[in-house]
């Protein structure tokens, strides 16, 4: 075999996802093979850099690449003294005086995005970011003039085909006029690199038609994977042996709450279909029954109750059910508190990847895992057949029993009173297991020397403040004082917590943890730990989102390989059943000359 080295640079290059994918290709075309050498990367970010450099093992570039005016515009102040607009010289120097034979761009998309509003994005404050996609393909094209890169590949979101459309034009023809065949194209990066999450991009493809005869063909379309095929080879959630970026995020009450109840492979709108009367979940009991009012809502239609100095939503019916509020209006991505299914594959990761703020949880069915908690609060449906009983007392043991009223012939004689003026039931032989109870209404039984209930403190409960007393061998609720009189209330809406709540489908409904990300984004694989520059979740997880998955690199690599190897080797024509992604003008142009 005859290896070729094939150079490859990266404009906007974030943490180097895409770079890290072209370095893993290795095409073969006959007995060529090729090698990939990244040669550098350009990034405003300074964190993304750092992360540039551990990812491909190449030193990257802090570089602004704003003119002047586009600066001003988007920071609302002058640059710094030492601040210089970026040159041409500037990129040579960035890739090491080398020059790439393909270039990577992946201009910012905020402006483009349909995460931000029409009317935001026409902004004067966007639209020089915006500017920005065609000033860099400039620069680029202007620090190798004299020596095109043969091949160049532009990705974006894929709105920049209608709100980008004026500045994808000017870049179409500065390409062409450089000597570039140019397609636009829109891909699923998650079907190129296969991975377990659909991620639809816009891909510009320019093949230098002068060093590149042969077609350039698309990437091979592989299916989606499901979550669980990544997510069950990673370590359970919180596990501390793969490291900080695999903790269980800290979200709101609330939120949790709204995640156990959304609907494994749904979103958000799942919880319209929930019953609600007065303000309230009409089948289900959050709250317990003794916290009368804690976490209310208001009927619409009925006055408040009095506001006290602590009207908060934990303390009282300080929450209003507000019949104005139009969910459609304020979730335009119909993807908000999504819940993906454990067999299915996720969308898109971006890098505003909250649960709140699109589907960014699954349902886990792990979740009776190593870590898992003996104390579950699990309800069965009257209608559905109860769990296993083990002798664990109190692990979802319980049912929604929707028998009410006073009628006594309901409760079976489990653990009934009966009242004075009324006479007991047959005895029988089961103890506990009939009315042995009765409401006496005798106030002030003595009690003597002798008795057992005069300090046995049976059904005792002890004050928060005070101390609990000896811990028997046969301490239990009904023999001493073994229950506290807690004062906790259940967590305020916005509090801030780790929760696992185990959804109805019997799975914990969770938010991916920043390493489960990274993986799903194919940064790193499953068994593997990740170290990102800095300390904040925040800040890993956008960097993460804004990342070009390294599969989706390493297929756009591939391909991109074996035409440039055909391109050495005199060959002009490769038969393949893969659509042609970049063809010349007049296919004319494809063929040799003929001899004469």
């Amino acid at each position: 075999m005859i290896t070729k080295e094939i150079k490859h640079f990266h404009l906007f290059c974030g943490l180097g996802g895409g770079a890290r994918g072209f370095n893993r290709a290795s095409p073969r075309v006959g007995t060529l093979q090729a090698r990939f050498r990244c040669i550098g990367g350009i990034d405003v970010d300074s964190a993304s850099i750092r992360d540039f450099g551990r990812l491909t093992g190449v030193p990257g570039t802090v570089l602004d690449l704003f003119d002047r005016e586009q600066y001003r515009t988007f920071h609302g102040s002058e640059p710094p003294a030492d601040w210089q607009e970026a040159t041409a010289a500037d990129i040579q120097r960035a890739a090491g005086g080398e020059r790439p034979h393909i270039v990577f761009l992946s201009a910012p998309c905020k402006g483009f995005s349909g995460l931000l509003s029409e009317g935001k994005s026409k902004t004067d404050k966007y639209q020089a970011l915006n500017r920005l996609t065609l000033r860099g393909v400039w620069l680029m094209l202007e620090a190798w003039h004299d020596d095109p890169p043969e091949l160049i590949i532009f990705e974006n979101v894929p709105r920049i085909a209608t709100r980008g459309r004026h500045l994808l034009d000017q870049i179409v023809g500065l390409l062409r006029s450089y000597g570039y065949a140019v397609a636009e194209t829109t891909h699923d990066c998650g079907e190129i690199g296969g991975l377990a999450q659909s991620r639809k991009r816009f891909l510009l493809v320019a093949r230098h038609i002068e060093k590149v005869p042969p077609f350039l063909y698309q990437p091979d379309a592989k299916p989606l994977r499901a979550v669980g095929d990544v997510l069950g080879r990673m370590l359970l959630p919180g596990d501390l042996r793969a490291g900080p970026m695999h903790r269980v995020p800290s979200l709101q009450w609330k939120t949790w709450v709204r995640l156990a109840f959304v609907e494994a492979g749904s979103d958000w709108r799942s919880l319209n279909r929930l019953a609600i009367e007065d303000g309230q979940l009409r089948d289900y009991l959050i709250v317990p029954e003794m916290h009368a009012g804690v976490l209310g809502v208001q009927d619409w239609n009925r006055t408040s109750t009095t506001i006290t100095g602590k009207g908060r939503p934990a303390c009282g019916n300080f929450a209003v059910a507000d019949p104005r509020f139009e969910q459609s209006a304020l979730w335009k991505d119909g993807q908000a508190y999504g819940v993906r299914r454990w067999n299915g594959s996720t969308g898109t990761v971006a890098g505003q990847q909250g649960p709140g703020q699109g589907a960014y949880s699954v349902a886990d069915p792990r979740h009776h895992g190593p870590a898992k908690h003996s104390n579950e609060f699990r309800i069965v449906r009257w209608d559905r057949a109860s769990m296993a009983v083990t002798s664990a007392h109190g692990t979802g043991q319980a049912v929604a029993d929707p028998r009410g009223g006073p009628n006594p012939d309901l409760l079976h004689g489990k653990y009934p009173v009966t009242p004075w003026a009324e006479s007991a039931r047959t005895v029988i032989a089961g103890n506990a297991n009939g009315a042995f109870a009765v409401a006496d209404p005798r106030p002030g039984m003595r009690r003597e020397a002798g008795d057992h209930y005069l300090t046995g403190g049976h059904y005792g409960v002890v004050p928060w403040e005070s101390s609990a007393g000896a811990v028997s061998a046969a301490a239990c609720h009904d023999n001493g004082r073994w229950t506290v009189a807690d004062p906790r209330a259940m967590p305020a809406p916005a509090e801030k917590l780790v929760c696992r709540i185990v959804a109805e489908d019997g799975t914990w409904h969770r938010p991916f943890t920043t390493l489960e990300l990274a993986a799903l984004q194919s940064l790193v694989d499953p068994e593997e730990m990740l170290e990102l520059d800095g300390l904040s979740d925040q800040a890993w997880r956008e960097r993460i989102g804004n990342a070009v998955p390294s599969a989706a690199g390493e297929a756009i690599a591939h391909v991109m390989g074996e035409t440039l190897l055909l391109a050495w080797a005199g060959e002009t024509f490769l038969l393949s059943a893969q659509p042609i992604w970049v063809r010349p003008i007049a296919v004319a142009l494809t063929l040799p000359a003929a001899s004469t």
